[in-house]
């Protein structure tokens, strides 16, 4: 920023104040060391650079970000928090600005569509709610009773996106094969409001989880499994404890409960040299790096190998934070190093645990033209071995 713009900088108390109080003083602590810039992934891909340090600066002064779609360009993988020497949780202050975007009405065009989308179809993807248990057609997938084991929450985007629709199916399959009692709410199953969360609209958010929260209470769900890392994060951060003993469980971690418990017995070779993107919401939102890599390693035939960028500093693939939402040119799409960074280690099949990271990765795969690797999600493989 040159001298003269300096000068015409007007600080404004009522907006310091109010930027205060929307992001909850979460970039308070920080000292602008600049490691946030330096770990964020749009410094790896050109023109679409998202100077964070700037960002949170300029709100600790009281100067709302500048640009339009500066904060949509955050997909919240949490990698400034994970190097940050404070602690400062950036993608949670990103997220709450958005709040105070939408009140000056200053956002890109097509989000107002997702929440509506949300309001009359309880998805963000605009599809009929009498289509949501569509995916499991030909397959025997009890309805939920307060006696079950578990309830198998599908989600929106396992439900309605053909891709993914086949993993829901497989992780219906694993569960018969491990003897689980489980159920599905079918048509009834309503978005978990990630969307509304991710978009940054506070409001909506919270009547949304109040009434979705009463709901799943009247069924009498106590463990809930899930399939994306996303809708997990949701019942598990923002929802309250419905019935006493609520238990949000993402899929990965409830299997390898069932393999440590000896219920789940993998008896086919899938041979396979494989590699593990660790989605951004599993790992370094909720810790979960080595549930996924016990099942895969448990799986005979498998050789399991990493990428040099793993665990807590993976590479994003760039879906989160409501990036689904938003066009990414191609040539700014962090999905496109990744599988790069996964052929190089040699792997046949790129695993992941994540509808948003399987669907980035798979494009990705057909931008770059990476030759003689596919994406699987890590439900898939399981299912191959039984």
């Amino acid at each position: 920023m040159t001298a003269a713009a300096v000068s015409e900088l007007t600080f404004d108390d009522a907006i310091w104040e109010d930027l205060f109080q929307v992001t909850g003083g979460v970039f308070a602590p920080c000292f602008s060391c600049g490691t946030c810039t330096a770990a964020c992934p749009w410094g790896l891909v050109g023109s679409g650079k998202l100077h964070v340090r700037e960002v949170v600066r300029g709100v600790q002064l009281g100067l709302p970000p500048e640009s339009a779609d500066t904060l949509w360009r955050c997909t919240t993988c949490a990698a400034c928090l994970a190097g940050c020497p404070r602690g400062v949780d950036i993608p949670e202050g990103m997220v709450r600005l958005r709040s105070y975007a939408w009140r000056r009405g200053v956002v890109p065009r097509g989000l107002h569509g997702v929440l509506w989308a949300v309001h009359w179809d309880s998805n963000p993807y605009r599809q009929p709610p009498s289509h949501r248990a569509r995916w499991a057609r030909g397959l025997e997938v009890p309805e939920f009773r307060p006696e079950c084991e578990v309830l198998y929450y599908v989600g929106c985007t396992a439900s309605y996106d053909r891709r993914l629709q086949k993993v829901a199916r497989n992780l219906v399959s694993i569960l018969h094969h491990s003897g689980v009692s489980f159920g599905t709410l079918g048509e009834r199953e309503r978005c978990c409001g990630e969307s509304l969360y991710v978009l940054g609209h506070e409001a909506y958010l919270r009547r949304y989880v109040e009434e979705h929260a009463k709901f799943l209470a009247e069924t009498g769900v106590r463990t809930l499994v899930t399939t994306s890392p996303h809708c997990y994060d949701m019942f598990r951060r923002f929802y309250p404890d419905l019935t006493g003993d609520f238990q949000p469980l993402h899929y990965t971690k409830y299997l390898a409960s069932l393999l440590e418990q000896g219920r789940l017995r993998f008896t086919r070779e899938v041979r396979a040299r494989v590699t593990y993107h660790d989605p951004c919401y599993l790992g370094r939102r909720h810790g979960i790096y080595e549930e996924p890599r016990r099942l895969l390693a448990a799986i005979p035939g498998v050789e399991l190998v990493e990428m040099p960028q793993n665990r807590e500093q993976a590479l994003c693939c760039g879906g989160g934070g409501g990036r689904m939402w938003v066009e990414t040119p191609a040539e700014e799409r962090f999905a496109n190093l990744r599988v790069q960074q996964a052929a190089q280690t040699g792997a046949e099949v790129l695993a992941t645990a994540c509808p948003h990271c399987v669907l980035c990765l798979e494009d990705s795969l057909k931008v770059v033209g990476v030759q003689g690797l596919r994406v699987l999600d890590v439900a898939e493989l399981v299912a191959q071995a039984l």
